[in-house]
């Protein structure tokens, strides 16, 4: 009677545990990986207020980047907002895509080059 009851002891231990095994969180390997971020440098060619996005070339390639609430705009330490945006600025922008459109994460506007001093 006693090995009886010993036996269903640990098979119902048994049972307990590799339910909370199998139950186990699943590993990083399938958690999702966040989208990777793509540079691209330039100058701003237009900025349109109605539809919230830029259009910057560098070269003869030309891309255009919608920017959102959660687009970070830097120009050194200092913060700016979307108004403050203009044609000729050059910016380094990083992105990720949205099915075929192109969201700025983040917008840094480089102070412009000073101009060749005149001999």
């Amino acid at each position: 009677m006693k090995k009886t009851v010993l036996l269903v002891v640990l098979l119902t231990l048994v049972a307990f545990v590799s339910g909370a095994i199998a139950a186990a969180p699943p590993t990083a390997a399938t958690t999702p990986v966040a989208p990777k971020l793509e540079k691209f440098t330039g100058d701003i060619k237009s900025v349109d207020a109605v539809a919230k996005s830029i259009v910057v070339v560098k070269g003869k390639e030309s891309k255009t980047f919608i920017v959102d609430d959660k687009t970070k705009i830097t120009k050194g330490k200092d913060a700016l907002t979307f108004a403050d945006l203009k044609a000729g600025m050059n910016v380094v922008i990083e992105s990720k895509k949205d099915g075929d459109k192109l969201i700025a994460v983040t917008i840094k506007v480089s102070a412009p080059k000073a101009a060749p001093k005149a001999k």
